[in-house]
């Protein structure tokens, strides 16, 4: 059974046979998700920045520091997937990048226009690509060999994952 809270979206599952209209929405999300997160965060005092989602889970503060951490991890994995022969995506630990000192003494707007520039840079990478790139391959120790529409589906995910954690926090606070 899998636990609402944490996982309010669901746990991701690829499609793994889509359009080339189905990618380009994709694409197009990702320059929607630090104006959603902005006004998810925008009203919020200092206090709420710093109220877990969950027992035991990070601060909606934590999840923005981490977006930025994951998102340019995964811009590099996919510049190396377009250059690389299936390069090995490199992992981090971040239950412990969550624990250290800039997840809580910088505020998120760092991170909101740390998240907004390499977004664009995404953006610009991502909607001139052809489908022989992105059937370009990487090795994960989550997902094994995925190809580039994967990891494109892996990062919207996540993105609207903790973007919904924040979601339900602030509907449960309202």
């Amino acid at each position: 059974m899998i636990d609402k809270t944490r996982y309010p979206i669901g746990p991701f599952v690829p499609i793994h046979f889509f359009s080339k209209e189905d990618r380009d929405k994709l694409i197009d999300q990702v320059l929607l998700i630090v104006p959603d997160l902005k006004k998810l965060t925008s009203h919020l005092t200092p206090d709420q920045l710093q109220t877990s989602y969950r027992v035991d889970g990070w601060s909606i503060q934590q999840i923005i520091h981490h977006l930025a951490d994951n998102d340019m991890n995964a811009y590099l994995r996919f510049k190396r997937a377009l250059t690389e022969i299936e390069p090995m995506a490199s992992t981090y630990r971040e239950d412990l990048w969550g624990d250290l000192h800039d997840y809580f003494e910088t505020d998120i707007e760092t991170s909101l226009i740390l998240l907004e520039s390499l977004h664009k840079r995404f953006y610009t990478l991502l909607h001139k690509l052809n489908s022989d790139q992105f059937s370009r391959t990487l090795r994960t120790e989550a997902l094994g060999l995925i190809n580039l529409d994967t990891a494109l589906q892996r990062f919207i995910w996540h993105n609207h994952h903790h973007k919904s954690q924040i979601e339900s926090l602030v509907i449960r606070n309202a």
